[in-house]
């Protein structure tokens, strides 16, 4: 399996910020979808389109910890906690 790093650095993964679209508005990683946690259960089938690994990201790792969790509740295997948007941008720098 490649690290969290690679999986981010690689252009074929999706990076979703499961934030608000208010947060999303005032800071995103370059190229993240914005789906807020709140949504994530209505979006199931969206994810399950998505053939390349996932990476979820919020402010701090809680919202994209469960969002993780809801997604593997719905048999969806390749979705991954990219913590906090401090962390993401540490990932990809």
């Amino acid at each position: 399996m490649s690290s969290l790093k690679e999986l981010v650095k690689n252009p074929s993964t999706i990076i979703v910020d499961v934030r608000s679209p208010w947060e999303y508005e005032m800071e995103h990683i370059p190229g993240a979808k914005n789906i807020p946690l709140d949504q994530i259960p209505y979006k199931t089938d969206e994810f399950r389109l998505f053939k390349n690994p996932v990476v979820v990201y919020c402010r701090s790792g809680a919202r994209s910890s469960m969002a993780a969790s809801i997604l593997a509740q719905n048999g969806i295997a390749n979705v991954y906690n990219g913590g906090g948007i401090g962390d993401m941008q540490f990932l990809i720098n």
